[in-house]
């Protein structure tokens, strides 16, 4: 059986593939990757195709991985920046590149963007639960969160690397949002004045929601409590102390903070690369 051998982590690093939608009646939150953009991009490069092994991959946050590997196997490394080196050699980050049997794979420390996206050819072949590989940091269904030690099976290749494969284009600036179904506990005004502030995205911030501080609070205009009802991806869910949270794929599937807006899903991407203290605005859809 081909594997890699993990030898180290800086930092949280799990198992990610297109997740487990549709089970939110159950409990069970979707999970996934959280940049799917840069994810597709790396399975495309060292030439996986859309079968559940194949899609399989690491989610390395905030950099820092070191692996090695017992077959020699195309690897691709997308999303944000980081060193990527192979026995000490300098490999490139967003192409294909050869990962020859028994030799040590690093991915140093992120310098732009927070998630970097790690494939192989034929993907994880990980137990996969519920119909995914993903692992979810919530609930923790799925394989355990990645570590010095962990083996991990490796599926056989099914296509030939791409050498050259443009990423999708993420749409700069704010984040677009739409009236969410409690805007009614605020203010009138309380769209607009979510649009009109600058945040900071929190260092609590993580596959749950990315967390959002150093700008105006929300007041809420309804007192009481919120009967728990169904989350989805992308909602500002709105705490008592006022500060937005942005719910991304390991969000809970119920909840009790009223929504005031909820984020377009191809802006949900650029969720996954803000660093902590990074600038976060948003804007209304027209």
């Amino acid at each position: 059986m081909s594997t890699w051998e993990v030898l180290d982590v800086g930092g949280l690093v799990t198992v990610q593939d297109a997740g487990r939608p549709g089970l939110a009646h159950l409990g069970v939150p979707r999970a996934g990757w959280l940049d799917a953009p840069a994810a597709r991009h790396a399975h495309r490069l060292v030439g996986n195709d859309d079968r559940p092994v194949a899609q399989a991959l690491l989610e390395v946050t905030l950099g820092g991985l070191r692996l090695r590997s017992t077959a020699s196997r195309w690897v691709a490394v997308t999303g944000a920046a980081c060193p990527v080196s192979v026995d000490g050699a300098a490999r490139a980050h967003g192409r294909p590149e050869w990962l020859p049997a028994g030799a040590e794979l690093r991915l140093g420390p992120a310098t732009t963007g927070v998630r970097s996206y790690l494939a192989v050819a034929g993907g994880l072949d990980v137990e996969p639960v519920l119909g995914s590989r993903s692992t979810d940091t919530l609930a923790w269904v799925g394989p355990p969160v990645v570590a010095a030690g962990t083996v991990l099976a490796l599926g056989e290749p099914v296509g030939s690397p791409v050498p050259v494969d443009v990423p999708a284009v993420v749409r700069p600036g704010p984040l677009r949002v739409r009236p969410g179904p409690r805007a009614d506990w605020f203010a009138a005004d309380a769209l607009d004045r979510l649009c009109a502030t600058s945040y900071v995205a929190g260092p609590a911030s993580d596959r749950v929601g990315l967390r959002l501080e150093a700008g105006t609070a929300l007041e809420r205009v309804r007192p009481g409590e919120l009967a728990s009802e169904g989350m989805v991806l992308g909602a500002v869910q709105v705490p008592p102390d006022g500060r937005p949270v942005v719910l991304l794929a390991d969000h809970p599937t119920t909840g009790g903070y009223p929504v005031l807006a909820v984020v377009e899903r191809d802006d949900l991407a650029r969720c996954a690369q803000v660093r902590p203290g990074g600038a976060v605005r948003f804007v209304r859809v027209p």
